[in-house]
């Protein structure tokens, strides 16, 4: 059993993990820049570290963070939300070090962040994807070929994407040829790739995303599903758990699709799969390789504590709970304050 955790985070997401090793009796490690060394997080960890003067760059230093684990005498590190928690290094060094990341493997991560390698293997599992490009268009000749033959309205999306960034809707060719330049330089800027493929755009969908825990045994669950509809600038802003707007039947077919989907990339340890509504029909639109932000409203309506099942699958035992047993009660729902 893990006994001392690695915070790789700050803010709520790591009193939240903080919370959750206190009652599992784990010693837990928080990390603070100076200007986060009076927050609430280091105050409640067992012990605290700091990561130097600049506000985010220790954050987001791989090797300097497993460093700091390894120095402290920790035998896990989480990633929480934001930051690394879906950086594909951070796990691969943690894995060097011995140390062990509570999140998916790094060829995980790395095979569900690329969005067109993400939609290969849901439709080699079986599970129905929007229509759109094979892979990334080399250029805006290319784009504009595809564009035609998928037809408009399209999306242009960066292949490493997320956040809302990288993604512009186009209602036709000359909106394509304005847009291309733009999503390939924001990509450049954001992740780092200037690679970008295009999907039909789903008009006015639903969007319902899927919340899954898988463990090292091959068992995966589904803990039903949130509506994150409300969005602005592609972000959403208004959570609800479960969706009000699903069949029974709807979201029964949606929680098998999401188990079928971590079953076939081998997926271990929380994460999110992300689907898009539309008259009746469902398309698989990306896989959050980690813990969301609106975790805390699953977690109200089943009662299942998803951070505590997180460690407890990277400590290398099986989920606590069976798919019949998961019941929800009620509904939950998450505001989110944009600036």
């Amino acid at each position: 059993m893990i006994t001392k955790i690695l915070i790789a985070n700050r803010g709520e997401i790591a009193v939240r993990i903080v919370r959750a090793c206190a009652e599992m009796g784990i010693r837990s490690v928080a990390i603070y820049s100076d200007a986060d060394r009076h927050a609430l997080h280091v105050k409640r960890a067992d012990e605290a570290y700091g990561i130097g003067s600049e506000p985010l760059e220790g954050y987001l230093n791989p090797r300097k963070l497993v460093n700091l684990a390894v120095e402290t005498g920790c035998d896990a590190l989480h990633p929480g939300y934001g930051f690394l928690s879906e950086n594909a290094e951070l796990a691969e060094i943690c894995a060097e070090r011995g140390i062990k990341f509570i999140g998916p493997s790094a060829e995980v991560i790395r095979r569900m962040g690329d969005k067109t390698e993400a939609r290969r293997s849901m439709i080699k599992a079986g599970v129905p994807v929007t229509p759109g490009t094979e892979g990334n268009v080399a250029d805006i000749s290319e784009a504009l070929v595809e564009g035609d033959r998928i037809g408009y309205p399209v999306m242009l999306k960066a292949t490493s994407g997320g956040g809302g960034r990288g993604i512009r809707r186009c209602n036709s060719r000359e909106e394509l040829e304005q847009a291309f330049p733009r999503v390939i330089s924001e990509a450049t800027k954001a992740f780092g790739k200037a690679e970008v493929f295009l999907e039909k755009c789903i008009v006015n969908p639903k969007h319902i995303e899927a919340q899954i825990l898988g463990d090292s045994f091959g068992n995966v669950v589904h803990l039903f599903e949130r509506d994150c509809s409300i969005q602005r600038r592609n972000q959403k802003l208004i959570e609800i758990a479960p969706s009000p707007q699903l069949t029974p039947e709807q979201r029964a077919y949606i929680g098998d699709l999401s188990v079928r989907a971590a079953k076939a990339v081998g997926y271990e340890n929380a994460g999110t799969v992300e689907f898009l509504l539309a008259e009746g029909e469902v398309y698989f639109m990306e896989m959050n390789t980690r813990v969301q932000v609106e975790h805390t409203i699953t977690e109200e309506i089943t009662g299942i504590d998803i951070v505590r099942e997180q460690i407890r699958i990277a400590s290398g035992l099986p989920l606590s709970i069976k798919q019949e047993d998961i019941i929800h009660r009620g509904f939950a729902l998450q505001f989110r304050i944009n600036a």
